[in-house]
């Protein structure tokens, strides 16, 4: 988790802080799909590129946590000749429904 705060530093070390925005805690989870089979990692890598980072879509944390997320990022690895791994940063965003 990192908040949204808005900092000022001073020459002498003091700094103030205070929250930004209405959703200041927005989440962000670091996530493996270990073990999958070359259809399911090609599904999840096909559903990845078609929101290009840029449309977002609803999920349901680890947490539980039910919201809009986008992934910035994510890779695909071939662990072993039947098995995948994609490993994906997925990060709470605010966007109207």
């Amino acid at each position: 988790m990192r908040p949204n705060v808005k900092r000022v530093s001073f020459g002498d070390g003091y700094e103030q802080r205070q929250t930004f925005g209405i959703n200041n805690q927005p989440e962000v989870w670091s996530l493996e799909f270990r073990g999958r089979t070359g259809g399911d990692a090609q599904a999840i890598d096909a559903f990845l590129r078609e929101a290009a980072a840029v449309n977002s879509f609803e999920w349901t944390s680890p947490a539980d946590t039910v919201g809009r997320f986008v992934c910035d990022e994510w890779s695909r690895s071939k662990d072993e000749p039947d098995a995948e791994t994609v490993r994906a940063t997925f990060r709470q965003v605010f966007d109207p429904v």
